[in-house]
């Protein structure tokens, strides 16, 4: 092995962090849209000009996840009109996955591609893998058309997410990617006002934002 797949290696290795640029990895899927098996690549996926959302959690059959994938399905839609493709993983395979989506009633709106890491592999490269259980914490992650992680948020096994405020950053996100110099405040929605930051604005946001 040269020094360059040396690297390489490491680099896939290391957690991922905001800010970084995200190394291609691959996974099997089931596909509820279609009920066969498939294989998600990120690689694949930004060449089509397309932002990616990874939503890590521990199990199938278990007790708040069901709750999750069912409000995250119920805003696929609108995700996938802001050109995100959602992809949820656990470290379940990818017959688990087809056998708890058969049987479990939340899951029946489910259409987004359901990612198996039995291995751990794309759990560790994001940091949510638990050495102590073998399992995925609550992370969701929004990766650009650039391949850079912009978005990270982790929960621990008891505290379940919320769909809309995923949306949300998705919205602001995608609005900031095409005006750079710009920032979005607290609870932002499109429509409302945005920031420049600049010398005026230092010490007068408020003022700035309640004109």
């Amino acid at each position: 092995m040269d020094v360059k797949e040396i690297a390489k290696k490491i680099l896939e290795e290391c957690p991922v962090r905001v800010g970084d640029k995200v190394p291609n990895f691959e996974m099997e899927t089931y596909e509820p849209a279609t009920g066969k098996f498939g294989k998600v690549v990120l690689e694949e996926l930004l060449k089509q000009g397309k932002w990616v959302i990874l939503f890590f959690y521990p199990a199938d059959y278990t007790f708040v996840c069901p709750t999750e994938l069912a409000d995250l399905a119920e805003k696929y839609d609108e995700l996938k009109q802001l050109g995100a493709e959602v992809i949820s993983v656990s470290t379940d395979t990818k017959y688990v996955h087809l056998a708890w989506h058969r049987d479990e009633p939340l899951l029946k709106n489910v259409k987004y591609p359901m990612g198996a890491d039995p291995t751990g592999k794309v759990s560790r490269l994001f940091g949510v893998y638990d050495e102590n259980t073998g399992l995925a914490l609550r992370g969701t992650f929004i990766i650009n058309p650039e391949g850079m992680l912009v978005g990270s948020e982790v929960n621990y096994y008891n505290v379940g997410r919320n769909a809309d405020e995923l949306v949300r950053k998705m919205k602001a996100n995608v609005y900031l990617m095409e005006h750079p110099d710009e920032a979005c405040p607290a609870k932002w929605e499109p429509g409302k006002k945005t920031l420049k930051p600049s010398e005026e604005l230092v010490g007068r946001v408020g003022e700035y934002l309640n004109e």
